[in-house]
Formats: C-alpha cells, structure tokens, sequence
C-alpha cells in the first residue's frame, strides 16, 4: 500500500468560473483513458458536470471527482466550481487536495475568484501550479496574463514554458527544461522537435532565468550555479520538484484544454512536482479527551483518521459522505467513530466516485478520497476515526451568506414539507443558512447569491419533488419614541357582576440605541397593589410587540409605573394588563414615535475601474461610505447601507462589475428611517394588516 501511496496525486482544479477547469479535467481524462468519449461543456454531456442544475446554466455547481492514471500514477482529479455562488464547496474540496492547478483565462486574465482559490491554497499550505488556458482564443494574452500572475500572487511564479505562436497560430509550447519544442496536430498528436529560430534566444534567456529561480531551492544547486558550473535536466526538475512542495515558487505552463495542447506535459508535471499524501506536513488534529494536538501520519498501518469534506444528499441512495482518509485503512465494510457527533458509525459499502457514478472498492489506504452512503449522524467537516484513537480535525468554516429569500410553498400547506426538504439539503450545503423569523413569520433562506437560492430551489423540486417560491423577505422594522411624556391608562368595564376596573399612571423616555425596554416600578403608599404591578409591566411589553405606527416591536424606551388606584372588587391582574397596554398606546403616540431601519455593515471589493459605478450605486441606496482600502489589484469600499436599500445587492454588483465584485455584510445597528420613507413603510404595513 506505500507504493501505492508514492504514486498517489490528489490535485483541485481551481480558478475563476469560465477558466476552463471542467474542459481541462474532461481533456485529461480523456487523454489517459479514464473516459471513452470526450465531452464538451456547452452540449451538457462531460464527466464532471452531471447534475441538471450544472447543464441548464453551463456552469460547475458542485466539485467533480475522477481518478486518472498517467505514467504508472494514479492523479485523484477534483475539478471545483469557480463561480463565487458556489465558492464554500471549492474551500471545502480544497482541504482535500495535496495540491492545486490554479487555471487563468488568458484572455479575462485575473479575477476575484482565482485570488480567493489563491489565499485558500496558501492557508492550507497547498503546493501550487498554474496553467495558462484558452491560449487558442482570440486576444489571448500569455505575458500580460503571466505578469499580472507575478504582480499578484505570492510566491513568485516562474515560467517552465514558452508558448509557440498566439491566438488563431498557437500550435505548441517550448519546454524550457529539456529545450525542445512540442507542437501539437489538430488530434493532439505532439510532435518533438527544435525551438523555432526565431524563438532560440528568448529560450536561452528565460532558461537562463528558470535555472537562478529553481536553483534558489537547493543550496549546493545555487552554489554551483554561481560558479558557472551547468546544472543537468535532472537536476533542474529535482530543484523544480523541491522548489513547489515547498511553496518556494510556483511553476506556471500554458496550454489550451479545447485543442489538448500541453495537456501532456501537465500531467507530467502534476507527477513529477505535485506531492504524495507522504510529503506533506503532517495533519494536525486535538485529542477530545485532553486538547493536546496529535499529528496523524499518512501510513496505511497508522490508527484510522478521516476528515468528511463533502455531503451529497440523495432520495434514493441516503446521504453520501466523501471523506479523505488522513491515516489508516478502511475494508469495504466496517465501523468509525465521529468525534464531532460522539457517536458510532457503520458503513456497509467503500465507494470510489467517479463523475455521476459510484464505483464499489474493496479497500482504501491514507491518502485516498473514498465515500459511503448512509452514515446517521455525520455532516460535513466531522471527523472520523478509530474508536479507541480519538481524534478531531479543524474543518474550515463556510463563507458567510450575502442574500436572503422568503421561501413560501407554492400548494397551501406545504411549508413544513419545505422546510424539512430544505433542511436537507443543507447537509450537502454547508454555505446555506435556513431559519423561521418569529418577527415576520418567513422561511428565510440565505446563500452566497440569487444564482445559490435559484439553484437550491429548482433541487428541493427535481431531489423532494417540493413546489417552492421566492419572496423578497420583509424588512424587520422597529419604532421607537423622541420625547418624554406621562399619560394615564385606565380600564373600566361594569357589567352586572364582577366588574374590571385597573388604572396606571406611566413616564415614557426614550433610552439610547440598543437599550431594549427598561420598567421602573416607582409605586409608593399602595396605590397599585403589589400583585398587579407585574400585570401592568406584562401589557406594556406584550403591546410593544406589535407598536402603534406600523406593527413593528417598539424598542430602547423606559416606562416608569409612579401612580394609579384600583378597586377592592373589580381590579384584577388582567384588567391592569389592559391598563398597562391602554397607556402604552397612548405615550407612544404622544411621545413622537419614530420608525428604525437595520443598517447594514458593507465590504465591497472591486477592480480599480468599477469604483464610480460603485460608489454612484452606494449612494442611489443611500449609503455612507465609512473608508477605502487597497487588496492587491482591488479596491476594498467599506460602507454602511439600510438593509431594505441592499436585499438584492448581489445581482446588481455582478452586472456592475462582470461578476469581478464581490462583498460581504453583517447587521450594524438600527438608524431612523427618513420620514418621507417611513409615511410609505407605515402605509404599506397598515394595508398588509387590514
């Protein structure tokens, strides 16, 4: 099983949406006999993108995963989304990895999702390489793309290759290691042969180049480059190896994945510099009983360790639970342990994914991404082990959700259903959040974008065969009051009888922001016996719940209870709850009450050129800008905007900025509503009520 582990690669395509990640792994499974038919995206038939979701909008929604063998390897390919909707699967597929082909488009060049796929790698000490894609396209740039690369990224990228002819006439790459140029046919047949003559001094000098940059890797290499000695090819690709396992640099080569060029020679680059499950750091994990940290290594004789990075939730076959075993084996049947749920685990059948299929194993080593099906208690990010080896790995957490949608049932009296379908599908997607707003009675879901909540919506039909809606959910409104005033409320009902008789004299004033509701009991000489004193607080707070302007919870306001009277026969608790209800309703009206909105704390971070826009949108959603900041390349705006004015901010910013924005947004604090604004809020809520 170690050999097998030596030649093991467990590598993530990552990027940008659009790079070309899917053609890339769909040409490399073809390439090496792993599938008998190559795919094309745009006709909805490649081995990585299946679900029907991924097929109508052209798109990667949930990371692909395939095994390929090249040259006596085995190259475990995970091919994850780019699009920003989808981007906490590529987080959690990422951890995974033991390495990462970050894919650019060398004709949109960098963007937003490619830089987030970039500071992840690095986090998880991910040894990278990059592949120029789409250099067949026209205004495909390979330098300008590259320096961006070099401006951008950290550690430094260093070319191994050189592209022969651009856009239409790119037909093939110098290798600079060997010093040979490959030229491909229309089939992909590639042809070995000398460096073009127009090209042989450019060649010299960026080998000359590739040579000082690989040799910073090895002291004794540097040394003797020094001194002009002549480093051999091995020696190079041994520096090379050395150099990107230990993130000293980064190897960039170019290609185009439609016209399969250089698609050979990053295979061979993935097995000659990408590293086994054995040489990478050792994983960390915490011992549940006693905290220590415990390293776990990856040897197949080791106790058994596995962290779950992936929940698929199926109808028919349960839930799916991919996981990377981190050290130990597992048979095609057994038990684990969950350290997260601290619960016993049992699995009937070991499973090798392979695109939409499952394909049964017999056994699985470290080092390996295998799955089973209906595991009880675990989800995503829960770790497995041997029961009496514990062990717990850090999971990393999901991206924060950026949008929010009422879901309502489109058949009466589905909601339930709904919700529950909902909920599982949560299990398989750890970026959504569900919850029932007690304030205005919605299903809220929230998710990374509208495209997100689209998609979770159009699988709780297709997986539950649920009818679900989208609603713009409703704002939660507050009120509050300006002024200080003391009214008296008084009930009196006689009837025949017991009659009801409760009477209060209150002081309302306005408490700074976020106080909440503060009650003073300031009854003296017995005016108000003590057992109905509570009754009055209970009516004024109960009241509060549905205000007097427009319904909403009135907030941060103190009432002083100083005075009243009763009667020996008729006072009773619930005739001074409506007492206490009557003179809230009354101070409120008096005490100039005002309507509060939620503001929203804003992160917007933009390419340089579409801040006008931006900051023009910002203020047509009045905003205030709070300050500027610079991320590499981008400009981050902070800001704080009413919630109402940012609920469907997503789209927006993706049209505004060809979806190279991206933004985040936490609850801040409550402001008052410009009164214009509020007459229309006010009148709207009153006609929901009638």
């Amino acid at each position: 099983m170690s050999e097998r582990l030596n030649k093991l690669r467990n590598i993530a395509l990552v990027g940008h949406g659009s790079s070309g990640k899917t053609s890339l792994s769909e040409i490399m499974l073809f390439k090496t006999g792993a599938i008998k038919r190559l795919g094309r995206v745009e006709d909805g038939n490649t081995a990585m993108d299946f679900e029907p979701e991924e097929l109508k909008r052209l798109i990667s929604i949930s990371s692909g995963f395939y095994q390929l063998n090249w040259k006596k390897h085995v190259i475990s390919l995970i091919d994850t989304p780019g699009d920003q909707n989808f981007f906490t699967d590529t987080i959690n597929c990422m951890q995974a990895a033991d390495g990462a082909i970050v894919v650019i488009d060398a004709v949109d060049g960098i963007k937003v999702q490619t830089e987030m796929a970039w500071d992840y790698a690095k986090e998880f000490g991910l040894p990278c390489a990059i592949f120029i894609n789409k250099l067949d396209r026209e205004r495909s740039d390979f330098a300008r793309t590259l320096q961006d690369a070099v401006n951008i990224f950290d550690p430094k990228p260093i070319k191994i290759q050189l592209p022969i002819g651009s856009e239409n006439n790119f037909r093939g790459v110098v290798d600079l290691i060997t010093m040979k140029a490959h030229i491909y046919g229309p089939d992909g047949k590639v042809t070995i042969g000398d460096i073009p003559e127009d090209m042989i001094e450019l060649a010299n000098s960026e080998r000359e180049a590739l040579i000082e940059n690989v040799a910073e890797a090895d002291d004794n290499l540097i040394e003797r480059y020094l001194e002009g000695e002549t480093l051999s090819d091995d020696e190079i690709k041994s520096a090379l190896r050395k150099g990107t396992i230990s993130r000293a640099f980064i190897p960039v080569i170019c290609g185009s994945a439609i016209k399969d060029i250089s698609i050979d020679l990053l295979l061979d680059l993935i097995i000659n510099c990408m590293p086994a499950p054995n040489e990478r750091t050792l994983k960390k994990g915490v011992n549940p009983n006693n905290g220590e940290t415990i390293e776990r290594t990856p040897d197949p004789d080791a106790p058994f360790s596995a962290l779950v990075f992936k929940t698929v939730a199926d109808p028919y076959a349960g839930r799916l639970s991919i996981m990377k075993i981190v050290s130990g084996s597992l048979g095609e049947s057994g038990n684990f342990y969950n350290t997260n749920k601290e619960s016993k685990e049992r699995y009937n059948q070991l499973l090798m994914l392979a695109g939409k299929e499952q394909k049964p194993i017999t056994e699985a080593g470290a080092g390996e991404i295998v799955a089973v099906a209906k595991l009880k208690e675990t989800t995503t990010g829960d770790t497995l082990c041997d029961e009496n080896n514990k062990i717990k790995f850090e999971s990393i957490k999901p991206l924060p959700t950026l949008i929010s949608f009422a879901v309502g049932s489109k058949v009466k009296g589905e909601e339930d259903k709904i919700f529950l379908s909902l909920s599982k599908l949560l299990e398989e997607d750890s970026a959504l959040k569900i919850e029932r707003n007690a304030e205005t009675k919605e299903i809220l879901l929230s998710g990374r974008g509208q495209v997100h909540i689209e998609v979770v919506v159009e699988k709780v039909k297709r997986k539950f065969n649920v009818d679900a809606q989208l609603n713009t959910p409703k704002v939660p409104y507050r009120e509050t009051i300006k002024k200080k005033v003391r009214v008296q409320g008084r009930h009196k009902k006689q009837s025949g009888g017991h009659g009801q008789f409760g009477d209060c004299w209150i002081q309302m004033e306005p408490l700074p922001k976020g106080s909440g509701f503060e009650f003073v009991d300031a009854i003296v000489g017995g005016s108000i016996p003590r057992q109905y004193i509570p009754a009055v607080e209970k009516g004024i707070i109960e009241s509060s719940q549905k205000g007097v302007l427009a319904g909403f919870t009135c907030v941060d306001f103190r009432v002083t209870l100083d005075d009243g009277s009763f009667h020996a026969v008729d006072s009773s608790e619930m005739a001074f709850k409506v007492a206490g209800s009557i003179a809230f309703k009354k101070a409120v009206q008096e005490a100039k009450p005002v309507l509060l909105e939620p503001i929203m704390k804003v992160s917007i971070t933009t390419p340089d050129e579409y801040m006008g826009d931006i900051m023009g949108n910002l203020n047509s959603r009045r905003g205030r800008v709070l300050g500027m900041d610079t991320a590499g390349k981008n400009q981050v705006i902070l800001a704080n905007v009413p919630m109402s004015e940012f609920l469907t901010y997503e789209p927006d910013l993706r049209s505004m900025t060809g979806g190279r924005g991206i933004y985040t947004m936490e609850f801040s604090h409550y402001d008052e509503v410009p009164a214009q604004l509020a007459e229309k809020i006010i009148e709207e809520a009153n006609k929901d009520k009638e």
